[in-house]
């Protein structure tokens, strides 16, 4: 969805009315893009599709959010949803962030049962 939308939009950027509505989505998503990028590359080798509990990644963006790709990814989205106006993606939005939660939880309880009381302190530290 994510690489749709940035080719939709470096093909369409030139014929885009740049409301006051669409540069701030246009920020928003590039931020959102951005920090999504940053969190996917702090996370390197522990990255996995499925829950697994390779290695506790407590530095960078993830000192402060335990899953920042997920709060990232959606910010990116919504920016640009403001940006090309398809307003009825802000459902799909809607629909994603249950699911990402549902997936986080399954995350905390693979990253509990392997890195114990270690993680139960990180997770006191840190918002979602």
């Amino acid at each position: 969805v994510i690489a749709v939308f940035v080719v939709w939009l470096a093909l369409h950027a030139g014929s885009v009315e740049w409301t006051a509505v669409k540069v701030a989505g246009a920020a928003l998503a590039a931020v959102g893009l951005a920090l999504l990028v940053t969190a996917r590359l702090q996370l390197g080798a522990a990255f996995s599709v499925q829950a697994k509990a390779t290695k506790l990644v407590t530095t960078g963006l993830y000192a402060r959010i335990r899953n920042p790709i997920y709060v990232f990814a959606a910010m990116f989205l919504a920016g640009l949803v403001m940006v090309v106006g398809w307003w009825w993606w802000l459902l799909a939005i809607a629909l994603l962030v249950p699911v990402q939660i549902v997936r986080a939880r399954k995350e905390e309880k693979v990253l509990t049962a392997a890195f114990g009381e270690e993680y139960t302190r990180y997770k006191a530290g840190t918002w979602f």
